[in-house]
C-alpha cells in the first residue's frame, strides 16, 4: 500500500504556496506533501494516539460501517464520524456513502510519513 507525506507549513505560506502553484509560479517537487498542517499542534490532535489507532482499525479490520467501527474501537459513532469527516477533508482517509446511509471508512494507505523542516525555514527561526 502506498505512504502519504504530511508536511507542516503555517497558513499564510501555504496559502501563498498554493497561490503559486495555481499561477504557475511553482511546481511542487515529486514527493513533495500532499497534506499540510498549519502546527505542530495541528498535527498532534489530528493525528493524536486515538485517532492513529483509530485509522490503524480501519486499515487492519476493514468495518463494514461506522457503527461497526464504533463496536471495535469503543468510541461513539457521533465522535468516529466527527473526527473521520475532519480527516476526510484532509485527504487522511475515505468515507464511501453507500444505500441506506450506511457509511464505510477506508484508509487508502499505509504509512504517514511527516516532512518538517528545523532548519531557518522552521516557524520560530
Amino acid at each position: 500500500m502506498a505512504k502519504i507525506r504530511v508536511g507542516i507549513m503555517p497558513h499564510e505560506e501555504f496559502r501563498k504556496y498554493t497561490l503559486d502553484i495555481a499561477a504557475g509560479k511553482h511546481v511542487p517537487e515529486r514527493g513533495a506533501p500532499k497534506i499540510w498542517f498549519a502546527s505542530m499542534k495541528a498535527l498532534s490532535e489530528t493525528l493524536s494516539d486515538p485517532n492513529r489507532a483509530l485509522l490503524a482499525l480501519i486499515a487492519d479490520q476493514h468495518p463494514e460501517s461506522l457503527s461497526e467501527l464504533a463496536k471495535l474501537s469503543g468510541r461513539a459513532v457521533s465522535s468516529i464520524s466527527r473526527t473521520l469527516k475532519r480527516m476526510e477533508g484532509l485527504g487522511l482517509v475515505q468515507l464511501k456513502h453507500e444505500k441506506h446511509g450506511r457509511v464505510v471508512p477506508k484508509v487508502p494507505y499505509s504509512d504517514i510519513v511527516l516532512d518538517m523542516s528545523i532548519g531557518r525555514d522552521a516557524p520560530g527561526a
